[in-house]
């Protein structure tokens, strides 16, 4: 008996370590090398980043929350069924198995293949052997997995009648171009608001080989390779020094827009991260991590790249700024039909003061300096341009978690429906604009979408990083 007060001592003193390490780990300088990079002009742009910080978080990201939430921009028309085209699936337990049927199969409009090929047996029986072997709690993380991972597919009949009248209603205008799939009849919708994007549990090699692809594949190569994988930081063997010397600026511009997408991706498992339950009693629940956040963007834990990641996010959410005050005065016309007319008035008015917040911002992106001259060099990079963005939007067919995938889709889709923005119109430059008038412009529902959508999930990211300055002073 004599020993259990020190036990309980002991026990005490764990519990109390696990409840404040977040803090602890911020001691000293360790949230000013975050935030390091946070001031002054963004890369290659004329705006700050306070100018930025202001703008979104006092006045587009309260109206853009509540815009999302409503019936036209909640519903995201998605293939979830497509193969991956470059490799066969190596996902965590082989995902296919780790998916929750939520619904009678006639309710659930996205439908998951039973098809059992040899790739995915094999993979069966690599983790089976893994767990044979003496991985203890295997099954744990894969039902995890499971359930994170897993899409919420409810929607009712009512509104599955009402995406009909709405199909009708986007046949009778022209499409400026075809978006993959879009009449295919794998295309479901999905409720966006049931299927949050936050930590769902997919790491580890498969996501890892995404990133990797992306970034050695895809992405216009600097001078040394730059780390991959939502892991990254914490792996010393995957990442190294970035170069962008002697990078022309649309190569930057490139890839600092596939690392702000990737930094609001990784700010968003930080920001809705799931914790155990407390004192290993009760349930799990949802917070903000703040040592996940420090591993991810420290400095002294990123080989030095943390900060400027953060910075790369502003200058991603300055791009699609920029392709929404462009397009503001299509959007403006456009009409958001759901076939409530209410509701589409709501809507429609919604959108419009939030463009004329983005069109009065002084510190718009130039997009006439990319691509300039009609070189035959120049055509050639943007042929490339357009052809490693495509690629990219295509890897996101490979990912293997459901979640994950609509969300890459989704954010991928809306950067790419910005970039078809910029580059259209008669003109291009800050005080450029294209009209429901210009015939060689169109944008479908699921581009408008996808755009709002994707702008949403960058300024909800720059709003989590106020989030986490505060934690951390």
């Amino acid at each position: 008996m004599r020993y259990n007060r020190p036990i309980r001592l002991c026990f005490v003193l764990l519990f109390v370590t696990s409840v404040f390490s977040d803090k602890l780990s911020w001691s000293g300088d360790a949230a000013d090398r975050c935030f390091c990079k946070l001031q002054g002009e963004v890369d290659d742009c004329s705006c700050k980043v306070e100018s930025l910080d202001s703008l979104n978080n006092n006045k587009i990201y309260p109206i853009l929350t509540s815009l999302l939430s409503r019936n036209y921009f909640r519903y995201f028309k998605v293939n979830l069924k497509k193969s991956c085209p470059f490799w066969s699936d190596d996902s965590r337990c082989a995902l296919r198995d780790c998916h929750v049927n939520v619904c009678q199969k006639d309710e659930v409009p996205i439908k998951i293949p039973d098809v059992d090929t040899h790739s995915e047996k094999h993979e069966r029986n690599k983790y089976l052997k893994e767990l044979n072997e003496g991985k203890q709690g295997f099954e744990e993380r894969c039902a995890e997995e499971r359930e994170l991972g897993a899409l919420d597919a409810t929607i009712s009949e009512e509104k599955k009648a009402e995406f009909q009248t709405w199909k009708e209603y986007d046949e009778t205008l022209p499409l400026f171009c075809d978006i993959d799939d879009e009449h295919s009849n794998d295309m479901e919708y999905v409720d966006l608001l049931l299927n949050p994007e936050r930590y769902t549990g997919y790491k580890g090699p498969s996501p890892r080989r995404i990133w990797r692809s992306i970034y050695e594949e895809n992405c216009f190569k600097p001078e040394k390779n730059y780390g991959y994988g939502p892991d990254y930081g914490k792996d010393a063997s995957i990442e190294s020094s970035i170069n962008e010397q002697g990078m022309c600026l649309e190569k930057r511009v490139f890839f600092r827009l596939i690392s702000g997408l990737h930094t609001s991706i990784n700010i968003h498992l930080c920001d809705k991260y799931l914790f155990p339950a407390k004192n290993g009693f009760g349930q799990s629940y949802w917070d903000h991590n703040l040592q996940e956040f420090q591993q991810r963007f420290d400095p002294a834990l990123t080989h030095d790249q943390g900060p400027q990641r953060l910075k790369n996010l502003y200058f991603t959410y300055l791009i699609e700024l920029r392709a929404l005050a462009k397009a503001a005065p299509y959007l403006k016309q456009k009409g958001f039909y759901t076939g409530d007319n209410q509701e589409d008035e709501d809507v429609q008015k919604g959108v419009n003061d939030l463009l004329d917040i983005i069109r009065k911002f002084p510190d718009h992106f130039d997009e006439s300096q990319l691509f300039k001259g009609n070189t035959k060099e120049m055509q050639q990079l943007k042929s490339e341009f357009v052809l490693h963005f495509r690629n990219i939007s295509r890897i996101m067919d490979c990912v293997g978690c459901d979640k994950c995938k609509l969300w890459g889709k989704l954010q991928v889709l809306g950067m790419g429906t910005a970039l078809k923005i910029l580059f259209s119109g008669d003109s291009m430059g800050p005080d450029s604009i294209v009209k429901s008038q210009d015939k060689d412009f169109q944008l479908t529902r699921t581009e408008i979408v996808a755009l709002f959508n994707a702008f949403g999930r960058l300024s909800s990211s720059i709003h989590a990083i106020e989030t986490f300055r505060k934690l951390a002073s």
